[in-house]
């Protein structure tokens, strides 16, 4: 096992669902340079020093980085030389990048190795050929991220300056970098499925290499020690276990109990010897639809989210530590909150683990704000097939986290339906088709607010940033005799009809304060600030019963859990310090009608 010296930033295991013995974290001091002009590869970047310096994995414009560069930038280089252990003897060498934004390029000792699109995914080297074990590797990354591309950039601003809902930029490598060493016949990252009608974690586990003679072992425990085990011959490309759990031994993962077994999968050659070994964890339990209900373990749980955007002051998408992570759950639950929509950024996987482990309940989504498919001129991001590629990524390095209850591959695109251009139509069942070609165990909602395009889709919403509680209530009472409040004209609908699907508000609340604001300073929120935290307190209270109330109602979420620079409308503010009293909004969320209507 490669060790990390301690003072490597963000030194944790990036993906804890999948761990080896054997690795190192590459995340610290690199040559660094800005390509204004996109002209290095014509100026030699690719064999040359950099001529600065950057701590990864915080990006450019980011304080953390030691660089704090908040201009656009057309492309960064960076450059490291790795000496490799030795005594990861002959095997392959991976090298991984758990997020480069935007347009990636490698090269290994000069030789261009990879590329990849998009800011939001992890992709890998081998470097098998470039770089052994004993030897030193030279690392160059070019990072594009041309400021009028019409890519997938969630919230980041397309101006100089943060504005609206629009925030600072992120350029280059923003996740770990890091290395390991993997035999030639290898696991490729299993899908971990939990079956708790039958008691059992179904484990599907791709395999590299020639798989002739080879056995696939799977192993649950917990702190009782081993509850089960399976094998089988390794016949195809993804062989399958179902690991059955006894029912002395049955413990299902839901929020308050959040309990993980210990999963080791190994692939084992004819004489039983170990191949190559791997270790995760695994939750048990069941998500369903029964009418109006989204059930968890077959109880109805009231999904009490909180809007989180994962934007920090000091290191913008990345978290400055592991324990910043943590805190920000901790921080949500205190509030009364039992989960999030993870919004407009693709969370890092150490998040999600936090997630599983204190039992969050967290949708997915993918980072796309605004997009309406009208064509060039209308915004900065336009829907087309790298949508669902990227997607794809996103699904398949997340789908084995249990505290995912659900996905949503958009959020609040606009346009009328019907329109000549339907590219928005096309990319939007693309990426519910993907969705549920991935994964059959969770809802879909085909976007958040807005432009529904689905109308098989398994929950519909709205978004409803009215400030007076006796109005918001009064739009959403309908729902209670099935006429749902939906966003848009009426006269010029953007989303197909529902369909009795479960509903809730997705977005709501979003209540400004900032007392110390001054007059035109940039500060805001929805609706008119109000003139102390005793009327904020009772809006608050106002807004979330009449949600609360509704049977018809299955969940709500509300914006959001912190201030992000000038949206001064979170439970919290930017730096995490609290703004109201955190008992009484608890309260509010947890009063006993509420509750009772989770079944507890």
């Amino acid at each position: 096992m490669a060790t990390t010296p301690t003072d490597v930033p963000r030194s944790q295991y990036p993906r804890p669902q999948f761990v080896r013995a054997d690795w190192l974290c590459l995340n610290g001091e690199w040559g660094f340079e800005i390509d204004q002009g996109d002209t290095g590869r014509e100026r030699g970047l690719v064999d040359r020093k950099l001529a600065g310096r950057i701590t990864v994995p915080f990006c450019p414009e980011s304080a953390l980085s030691g660089v704090g560069n908040p201009d656009f930038m057309a492309a960064v280089w960076y450059r490291r030389e790795v000496a490799i252990p030795g005594a990861w003897g002959h095997r392959h060498v991976l090298l991984h990048f758990q997020a480069v934004d935007y347009d990636a390029t490698v090269w290994v000792n000069g030789r261009e190795t990879a590329r990849h699109r998009g800011g939001f995914t992890p992709f890998t080297v081998d470097l098998t050929g470039l770089a052994e074990p004993g030897t030193t590797a030279t690392i160059v990354v070019r990072a594009r991220d041309y400021r009028d591309a019409p890519q997938p950039r969630g919230k980041q601003s397309p101006k100089y300056e943060n504005f609206s809902c629009l925030y600072t930029r992120t350029t280059g490598i923003w996740q770990t970098v890091w290395m390991e060493p993997v035999p030639d016949r290898r696991l490729l990252r299993p899908r971990i499925t939990p079956d708790a009608g039958n008691g059992m974690i179904r484990i599907e586990a791709p395999i590299a290499g020639d798989r002739a003679g080879l056995a696939l072992f799977a192993e649950l425990s917990d702190r009782g020690g081993v509850v089960c085990s399976a094998t089988c011959p390794v016949g195809d490309f993804s062989p399958r276990l179902d690991l059955a759990i006894p029912e002395d031994r049955r413990r299902l993962w839901a929020p308050g109990d959040p309990h993980l077994y210990d999963l080791a999968i190994e692939l084992r050659d004819g004489k039983g010897a170990t191949v190559d070994r791997a270790t995760g964890y695994a939750g048990l339990r069941s998500i369903t639809i029964d009418g109006p209900a989204v059930r968890i373990n077959g109880k109805p749980v009231f999904q009490r989210l909180v809007l989180d955007q994962g934007y920090y002051p000091d290191g913008i998408l990345t978290a400055p530590t592991d324990a910043a992570l943590v805190r920000d759950i901790e921080l949500s639950l205190e509030a009364g909150f039992n989960g999030a929509r993870l919004h407009q950024k693709v969370f890092e996987e150490r998040f999600l683990f936090h997630a599983d482990r204190l039992g969050y309940l967290v949708w997915g989504e993918f980072p796309d704000w605004g997009c309406s498919g009208q064509g060039p001129g209308h915004d900065h991001q336009r829907p087309g097939p790298d949508y669902i590629t990227q997607w794809l990524e996103v699904l398949e390095r997340d789908y084995s986290h249990p505290a995912i209850i659900g996905w949503c591959p958009l959020n609040e695109t606009w346009q009328a339906y019907g329109d000549r251009i339907r590219a928005l139509d096309d990319v939007t069942r693309g990426m519910f088709l993907a969705t549920k070609a991935m994964d059959l165990t969770r809802p879909v909602l085909d976007t958040s607010g807005y432009a529904h395009r689905v109308p098989e889709s398994d929950v519909y919403d709205s978004h409803d940033y009215e400030q007076d509680p006796a109005r918001f209530k009064a739009t959403h009472e309908p729902l209670r005799e099935g006429k749902p409040f939906v966003n848009g004209d009426p006269k010029d609908p953007q989303s197909v009809p529902w369909r009795g699907q479960p509903y809730f508000v997705s977005e709501f609340g979003g209540i400004w304060w900032n007392p110390d604001a001054k007059p035109g300073e940039d500060s805001w929120g929805y609706g008119g600030r109000p003139t102390s935290v005793e009327e904020f307190h009772a809006r608050f209270a106002g807004l979330v019963d009449a949600l609360l109330d509704n049977p018809k109602m299955f969940a709500y979420c509300y914006t959001q859990l912190t201030d992000v620079y000038q949206e001064q409308n979170g439970i919290f503010r930017f730096d995490r310090a609290p703004k109201f009293d955190l008992e009484r909004i608890r309260k509010v969320q947890q009063r006993a009608a509420a509750i009772e209507r989770e079944g507890a």
